[in-house]
């Protein structure tokens, strides 16, 4: 939960000069990009199936308040607990909550997004609760005390090297591990933590609101392992990520998982619907879902209302120029890229994520890629608009060329001042050029002016000697 303004210039700013952070995220997103397309490629009628899937999005956040009612009465008919969280804070103690009643010390927890953004980790820590990340990546970055860079692949940011390094420093393993060696030395020391964890903790890919199931989509068994052992489970759902019926989930699972890692399929797909029962073996016996609304129930009846679509693929994160620069720890958000240029400002507020909006080059490449076709670089307009008209921020150098060129004596003038400074490499005295320039400059280059006359003075002689 954010408790500061951030700065994405300063942050992106160290993340391009450091050359192994840009290889390493680009080495995974172009894998990524070349197997989604090969994926999409595969799958007859894939823009009519994001077509449907946009659509059907727009029909549950158009009702959003009716399915998460629907989907909360499936889920007690079930067996299962629901427990209903306005904040990042009521879902946090909620979870504290049903720890406290059962004595818990020690959870084991499935990849979720939706527990990164309510600093669940922390706050569960602080309670006394050891709390153990189980997806490779973000073990990975759980172990170097890091938060994940990317929606997907947590730890894209470190390459194999990078990794072997910190399980030397953290697990006293042989230094230099290859890949497969790694994998293992995670897997063996996860294997206790899953067997003597009281609490299983998970997040949710979608929510069927027709019967209260929840379905978690993994590459890794480490899921199963977490819904399956453990005696409680805790799954923690944004209410944006509910689905109207079972019969829409094979769309949603295409449009997913070849949007995400270019999977026909996922290795792992699991409904769970309720808690176990007297006939099963496995499973939890009891079933907590916290649905987290944060803001999301406002979004739902507001102009950004597609961003509540987003299936949480990465799939625009690994187009984007930006984040293929920087990186996803620049951001300083649980949400990066294009993606999270958006809704973090939309949950944490304007002043805290007020440059976010400008980490666009709008592209467009992530709303090509999106499976649901969310607006972004659309969206990243609104925003910067928003930004300047609640002065949560100084008017941007547009907003200045606006007043510039809406008066023909201050557009004359300034220009011609331009083109002595770009020609004569004039500065103010502090040696900078005027604020504006200088912060547009940072990301771009200035085009260096033409030697002789300027283009107004060539005209009035044209015209003069050209009657």
């Amino acid at each position: 939960m954010p408790r500061k303004t951030h700065d994405f210039r300063a942050r992106s700013s160290e993340a391009v000069a450091d050359g192994d952070l840009r290889a390493a995220i680009r080495e995974t997103a172009d894998l990524l990009l070349t197997r989604r397309a090969s994926a999409a490629a595969e799958y007859p009628g894939f823009e009519d199936l994001r077509t449907w899937g946009r659509t059907r999005k727009m029909e549950v956040s158009g009702k959003l308040a009716e399915y998460v009612a629907e989907f909360a009465s499936r889920v007690e008919a079930a067996g299962g607990v629901v427990h209903f969280a306005k904040d990042a804070a009521e879902a946090v103690e909620a979870v504290k909550s049903i720890a406290r009643r059962h004595r818990a010390v020690r959870a084991v927890k499935s990849k979720s997004m939706t527990s990164e953004e309510i600093s669940l980790n922390d706050a569960l820590s602080e309670a006394g609760i050891q709390i153990t990340e189980t997806d490779l990546g973000e073990f990975i970055v759980q172990s170097a005390h890091e938060k994940p860079s990317h929606i997907l692949a947590p730890a894209i940011h470190r390459n194999r090297a990078q990794v072997a390094e910190l399980f030397h420093a953290v697990l006293g393993t042989p230094p230099g591990l290859d890949v497969e060696d790694l994998v293992r030395t995670a897997r063996n020391a996860l294997r206790q933590r899953f067997l003597s964890a009281q609490l299983g903790i998970t997040g949710g890919n979608f929510a069927v609101a027709e019967t209260g199931s929840l379905v978690l989509v993994t590459n890794e068994g480490n899921g199963r392992m977490t819904t399956s052992l453990p005696p409680v489970q805790v799954t923690i759902l944004g209410i944006d990520k509910i689905i109207p019926r079972m019969s829409d989930l094979p769309g949603f699972l295409a449009l997913l998982t070849r949007s995400a890692c270019g999977q026909a399929v996922s290795s792992y797909v699991s409904i769970i619907t309720g808690p176990r029962k007297p006939d099963e073996d496995e499973g939890p016996e009891e079933l907590h879902v916290v649905l987290l609304d944060n803001g999301r129930s406002s979004l739902a009846v507001g102009p950004f209302r597609e961003i509540l679509h987003c299936l949480h693929c990465g799939a625009c994160l690994n187009q984007c120029p930006v984040y293929r620069a920087v990186g996803g720890h620049a951001y300083e958000s649980v949400y990066p890229g294009p993606f999270g240029d958006v809704l973090s400002p939309l949950i944490w507020g304007m002043a805290e994520y007020h440059d976010l909006p400008d980490a666009c080059t709008l592209c467009g490449r992530c709303a090509a890629a999106c499976p649901v076709g969310i607006p972004l670089p659309d969206y990243h307009r609104k925003l910067r608009d928003l930004r300047v008209q609640s002065h949560t921020r100084p008017a941007s150098l547009a907003k200045y060329c606006e007043s510039i060129a809406t008066n023909p004596l201050l557009y004359r003038g300034c220009i011609t001042a331009l083109r002595q400074i770009l020609m004569h490499g004039r500065k103010l005295p502090d040696g900078n050029l005027p604020s504006p320039l200088e912060n547009w400059k940072t990301c771009r280059d200035l085009p260096q002016p033409q030697a002789g006359p300027a283009f107004r003075d060539w005209w009035h002689d044209k015209k003069r000697n050209d009657p």
